[in-house]
């Protein structure tokens, strides 16, 4: 008989401890769930929002005017991609103006050559890949109107100052095409995310700033034809899973600028950081922002 007592004794304990376990289990698996802790990053300003919902996910000084840099030219292609009957087919001949300005402020550019006739398409993949300024020149000079290229820049300036009226920002304002302007060129975190967020509304938009290279035909002045190469200055394609863009940005003022988007599932998630220290630190607080959206 007391050996059956010992054995009663022993499996109760075995119950005893097996409950204790899982009632130990049952509360610290939602408590570990809910520790989100929220990310640090070395730029001075940083958004995240829900593609799909517009649901913020993150603000540091989202509404902070900084300056934008090349971030810019993601308004140049929106503008230009809402162009009434906008034929992406249409050429462009590239003039010396363009070649000019890129020596004159020692600007990122797309190498284009003068004479060449380039597309609309292509002069939007010279934009926003390898960040051409000679690009952006070139868009806001055929885009722009007037009688005279200073008069064409101005327009189209305008019209970038005016889609962001529409959009609702009160804390933007252009006074260039590419981001290198005269301190009149700002925007915060939510706008510039904002501005991207529409700017994905369009495909062309879409497949331009998810490609990591291209090698594109044109035609030169002499009727023949050259291959232009150009590969994409976000180095978050490649290297971050599911990222579908968006457009670096650097600059004296600007320091290093980043508005990226990702795709995981049927979750999107899309950010800026401004005034970042470094390239190596933008895409380390871009990563750990849109960490942080995904699970959040």
């Amino acid at each position: 008989m007391k050996i059956g007592i010992k054995g009663i004794r022993r499996v109760s304990a075995v119950v005893v401890t097996a409950g204790a376990v899982l009632s130990a289990g049952a509360f610290t698996a939602p408590a570990q769930a809910a520790t989100l802790n929220t990310p640090t990053i070395t730029a001075k300003g940083g958004f995240v929002m829900n593609n799909g919902t517009g649901t913020t996910l993150f603000t540091k000084a989202a509404d902070t005017r900084l300056s934008t840099g090349s971030t810019t030219k993601i308004m140049t292609a929106r503008v230009v991609l809402a162009q009434p009957n906008l034929n992406l087919d249409s050429k462009v001949t590239v003039q010396k103006a363009y070649s000019d300005y890129i020596v004159s402020k020692t600007a990122s550019s797309a190498h284009l050559i003068v004479g060449d006739k380039v597309t609309v398409r292509q002069l939007l993949y010279g934009l926003m890949l390898p960040s051409g300024c000679d690009a952006a020149y070139a868009l806001a000079d055929k885009f722009g109107s007037g009688s005279t290229r200073a008069a064409r820049v101005k327009s189209f300036i305008g019209k970038m100052n005016t889609t962001a009226k529409g959009l609702g920002l009160t804390n933007t304002h252009f006074d260039s095409f590419d981001g290198i302007g005269s301190g009149g060129n700002y925007s915060t975190p939510r706008d510039l995310t904002k501005i991207a967020s529409n700017a994905m509304k369009y495909s062309t938009f879409r497949t331009v700033v998810k490609t990591k290279s291209t090698k594109q035909k044109v035609t030169t002045k002499s009727g023949g034809y050259r291959y232009m190469s150009w590969t994409n200055t976000n180095n978050l394609l490649g290297s971050y899973a599911g990222t579908i863009g968006v457009k670096t940005g650097s600059g004296p003022e600007a320091k290093y600028c980043l508005v990226f988007a990702a795709t995981r599932g049927s979750k999107t998630v899309i950010g800026t950081v401004l005034a970042s220290s470094s390239v190596a630190n933008r895409t380390a607080d871009a990563k750990k922002l849109m960490d942080y959206g995904f699970k959040k």
